[in-house]
């Protein structure tokens, strides 16, 4: 199991960071490069549509245009459709012979990393006035503050139902007898659960997240069907599937006496739906509308990967030291653990670096950003973290070494309960700036 875990890990790693030198700036959200007729323009006839070309290829989005005059009446006549060859524009057909006026174009997209985008165009037919559209070409989501306070909270829980879930890792590889232990068994269970309940809550919220609508319209048929034509929510129901799998797979894994050739069986079943939990993050994030989208995702999955088992770690480690265990229980786990977190921390400072590079537009965005203000709290929890960390590491070596196969493991492991205490804490925080992260442009 450790090979493959540490197998899996370099792949991911490697996978990314093939081209990390040829990388360029990423786009972040989708944004309206240019439109026709243009913003502000004043035409002497009716055009026959309208089309906007767009910063990336987002698909053909039902009912994402709409075109009114100034009764609000929509003058649009079919679906939006791809007015040519270039992916990345898209259009709507106008009633013809529209009368002199003028006429406000308003679109709400959803971009590749699964958030909301909207805005307004104008232009008059004629020598009327122009009706004005504050923010013509906005990048703001217009969302609902209880929906978007909402879909964040979810998000939150659903990273901690990961890192949870991530815990299995630690029970199968550094501490096979926690196989029986009830309290380590019931936070994989609550793992699935948090991991299933936040899935669910994230698909029926994305509806009205991206319609602007309130936490009322999230049984609305046209939201949830509207969900279902994205690729946010078809992953989203493969991670539903995957979390389903791993349900039962880690039930079978925590079972003591399976035969060992199950066991293998399992645990590469295990790898494979845990893969694609992670696979329904990272490509509903940032990383999936950056133009080189295969390493960002890459870098992501590895992220958040390493996030995953060692968090997950820390919190199993946190059972096993709440009381007086065993020395040979608790030392061959700690020592086990050791090396997966050093790996992992390694993993996660290399892509979260690539990641931050590649995202955060400029220097000067760190600090005059929203994104770049909370992306700097989340490295200072991070760094936090680490110092902690070694408080952990140390109290390990000292309470550990020179001791033998018998006795309680006491005295610097006292100190070791608190500091792995303190990690917690500091994660919780940590995966809560991480969601807002994710609800935030890096371009804002």
């Amino acid at each position: 199991m450790t090979r493959r875990l540490f197998a899996l890990l370099a792949l991911v790693t490697a996978w990314f960071g093939v081209a990390v030198l040829a990388a360029a700036p990423a786009s972040a959200h989708v944004e309206l490069l240019s439109s026709d007729p243009a913003d502000g323009a004043r035409l002497t006839s009716a055009p026959a549509q309208v089309s906007l070309t767009l910063s990336e290829n987002i698909g053909i989005q039902p009912n994402s245009i709409k075109v009114v005059d100034t009764n609000g009446t929509n003058v649009v006549t079919g679906p939006v459709f791809q007015p040519g060859d270039i992916a990345e524009q898209v259009a709507v057909k106008l009633e013809p012979d529209l009368p002199e006026g003028s006429y406000l174009v308003e679109y709400a997209f959803v971009s590749t990393d699964s958030h909301p985008v909207r805005g307004t165009i104008a232009f008059v037919v004629g020598t009327g006035p122009l009706i004005t559209s504050a923010g013509a070409v906005s990048a703001s989501t217009g969302t609902d503050p209880v929906t978007d306070a909402l879909f964040t909270t979810f998000r939150w829980g659903s990273f901690g139902g990961v890192a949870l879930l991530g815990g299995l890792v630690f029970v199968l590889v550094c501490r096979p007898g926690g196989r029986t232990d009830p309290a380590a068994r019931k936070l994989i269970t609550v793992g699935v659960g948090l991991s299933a309940v936040t899935a669910v809550a994230g698909f029926l919220l994305q509806g009205p997240y991206v319609a602007g609508r309130g936490v009322d319209a999230v049984f609305d048929p046209a939201l949830i069907e509207a969900t279902l034509r994205v690729a946010y929510g078809k992953l989203l129901l493969l991670r539903l599937a995957a979390i389903a799998a791993l349900a039962v797979i880690a039930r079978r894994l925590l079972t003591v006496d399976l035969p060992e050739r199950q066991r293998s069986r399992y645990e590469n079943l295990g790898i494979a739906a845990g893969f694609l939990v992670l696979l329904s993050f990272s490509a509903t994030g940032h990383a999936v509308a950056d133009k080189i989208m295969f390493l960002s995702v890459s870098a992501d999955l590895a992220h958040f990967g390493a996030m995953a088992v060692w968090v997950g770690g820390l919190i199993q480690l946190a059972v096993l030291l709440r009381g007086r265990y065993p020395a040979e229980e608790a030392e061959p786990a700690l020592a086990r653990f050791h090396s997966i977190a050093t790996v992992s921390i390694v993993i996660m400072v290399v892509s979260g670096a690539y990641l931050g590079f590649r995202l955060v537009p400029s220097v000067e965005a760190l600090w005059t950003s929203s994104y770049g203000i909370v992306f700097l709290l989340k490295l200072a929890g991070f760094a936090a973290l680490l110092l902690v960390a070694n408080v952990s590491r140390t109290a390990v070596r000292r309470g550990i070494a020179g001791r033998g196969d018998t006795g309680v493991v006491t005295a610097d492991l006292r100190r070791l309960r608190v500091s792995v205490g303190v990690e917690v804490l500091i994660v919780a925080v940590v995966l809560a700036l991480a969601a807002a992260l994710s609800s935030m442009s890096p371009t804002s």
